[in-house]
C-alpha cells in the first residue's frame, strides 16, 4: 500500500526551501525549530525537541530525568523493543507491570505494586492511539518522586479526560516513523513543559553542545564565539540523534495538516468498529469515558473458540482485505531477552536478574496472542470501505 496521498504541495515547498538554503544541518538551519514550534503548539506543550527516531526520544527522556546505573524503570511489556533497549542503554533495570485486558494499557494498580526505593521512572505506553490512565500514574509519581514518561509514539492527538496528553506527563514522546499519524519517514519528537528536561534532552540528542537551549537547536548563532580556539563546545554527554532538516521540512508540512490525518483515521476506524458491532468474538480496544482514541490502528481482541487467529486473517485476505497485524511479542518473551544475552551489556548488574517467560504479567500474556490490528491508514473512506467489507464477509463466513 503506497502512502503518497499523504504528501501535498507544502511538503515539497518546505523541502525545496531546505535545499535552496544550502542543505544545512539541524544545528544551523531553521526547519527543525519551525517544526518543533508548530508541533508544540498543536499538541499543547511548551517545548518540543526533534530526534531521528522515537527510540532516541525515549533514550533522551530517561537520561533527562536522571535514570542511571541500577535504577528501576517500570514499563508495560506489550510494546516495541525500543522501550527495553533504552532502559538497558542507561544500565537501568526494567520492571514490567501488567496491562488492563480491555484497554491494553498499563494497569496503574500493578505499577503501584512494583514501585521500590530504586524506582526512578514510570514509562507507560499509550497504545494504538489510546492514552494510558495518566492521573493515577501522575499521583504515584508525585507521591514517590518518580518521573512519568508517556510513550505516546502511536497517540498523536489523543486526549485524556478532555485534555491533550502532552499537558499531563512530565515528558511525552512521539514517533514520526512512516506508519504514524504524521511522518518524517523516520523520526521522533519529544515534548515537555519543563525547561530543564527540554534543555537536557536537546543536549543529549546533539552531542552535548553547550550552546543548545531548551527552545533552540542551533549551535552556530554567534560564530564569533563558536569559532574561537579557546571555546569549549561540549558541556554535557550526548549522541547524534538529530533529525535532518529535510525530514523536519516534511514534518512541518504534516503538522500543519494534523487535524486532517487525525480525522481521517478516526472516521475509518469507525467503519471497522461498526462492522464488528454484532460480532461476539471481535472486541475493540475499550475507550474509557472521557478519553478519545486517535487510532494509529484499529486494535481488537480475537476471542473465537474454534477459528484460529491465522485462519481468520487468511480469510480476510481472501476476501480482499489487507493483512491483519499481530501484536509484538511481550518484551520479556523476545528472543534477545529470554535468552539472557542482554545481560552481557552490564554483567555485574544484570547477571543476578532473572525474568521468567511466563507469569510476570498474566493479563498481557493472555491478551497479546489475541490482538488483531486492522489497517486504517488509507487516503479516503472510499479506499477503506472494500477492506471493511472484507472483514464483514469474513465474519459472515465464520458465523
Amino acid at each position: 500500500m503506497k502512502n503518497t496521498w499523504r504528501f501535498g504541495d507544502q511538503e515539497f515547498v518546505y523541502v525545496r526551501e531546505v535545499l535552496d538554503s544550502g542543505f544545512g544541518s539541524s544545528t544551523s538551519g531553521s526547519m527543525n525549530n519551525r517544526f518543533e514550534t508548530a508541533f508544540a503548539g498543536k499538541i499543547g506543550a511548551k517545548y518540543a525537541v526533534t530526534f531521528n527516531s522515537g527510540t532516541g526520544t525515549l533514550h533522551a527522556a530517561l537520561d533527562a530525568v536522571g535514570v542511571g546505573y541500577g535504577d528501576e524503570v517500570i514499563t508495560a511489556p506489550l510494546t516495541v523493543i525500543s522501550n527495553l533497549d533504552v532502559i538497558l542503554a542507561q544500565n537501568a533495570i526494567p520492571v514490567f507491570a501488567d496491562i488492563d485486558p480491555d484497554t491494553f494499557n498499563i494497569d496503574p494498580a500493578d505499577v503501584a505494586r512494583k514501585i521500590t526505593p530504586k524506582t526512578k521512572a514510570i514509562m507507560p505506553i499509550s497504545l494504538y492511539g489510546l492514552s494510558c490512565d495518566l492521573n493515577p500514574l501522575m499521583e504515584l509519581g508525585k507521591k514517590y518522586g518518580i518521573a512519568v514518561i508517556n510513550d505516546a509514539a502511536e497517540a498523536v492527538g489523543a486526549l485524556y479526560k478532555g485534555k491533550p496528553i502532552a499537558e499531563i506527563a512530565d515528558i511525552t514522546s512521539y514517533s514520526t516513523e512512516n506508519s504514524k499519524h504524521i511522518t518524517t519517514g523516520d523520526g521522533g519528537i519529544v515534548v515537555t513543559n519543563n525547561f530543564q528536561y527540554a534543555e537536557k534532552m536537546r543536549k543529549f540528542g546533539s552531542l552535548g553542545y553547550a550552546a543548545l537551549k531548551a527552545g533552540d537547536g542551533r549551535i552556530r548563532s554567534n560564530k564569533d564565539i563558536f569559532q574561537d580556539p579557546t571555546y569549549k563546545r561540549h558541556d554535557g554527554f550526548g549522541y547524534n540523534y538529530r533529525m535532518p532538516e529535510v525530514a523536519a521540512a516534511v514534518g512541518l508540512a504534516q503538522t500543519e495538516r494534523m487535524e486532517f490525518f487525525l480525522n481521517l483515521r478516526t472516521d475509518i476506524a469507525a467503519l471497522f468498529i461498526d462492522a464488528v458491532a454484532d460480532c461476539e468474538y471481535l472486541i475493540p480496544q475499550k475507550i474509557p469515558s472521557g478519553y478519545n482514541n486517535s487510532f494509529w490502528t484499529v486494535a481488537m481482541r480475537f476471542e473465537h473458540k474454534s477459528v484460529s487467529w491465522q485462519e481468520f486473517r487468511h480469510k480476510v485476505i481472501d476476501f480482499g482485505g489487507d493483512g491483519i497485524y499481530a501484536a509484538w511479542a511481550l518484551l520479556y518473551q523476545e528472543s534477545i531477552f529470554a535468552s539472557g544475552d542482554w545481560k552481557k551489556r552490564c554483567p555485574p548488574l544484570y547477571e543476578p536478574l532473572n525474568y521468567p517467560t511466563a507469569g510476570i504479567c498474566p493479563n498481557a500474556e493472555s491478551v497479546q496472542p489475541k490482538i488483531m490490528q486492522f489497517v486504517n491508514n488509507y487516503g479516503s473512506l472510499e479506499e477503506a470501505k472494500p477492506k471493511v467489507d472484507a472483514l464483514q464477509k469474513t465474519i459472515n463466513h465464520f458465523s
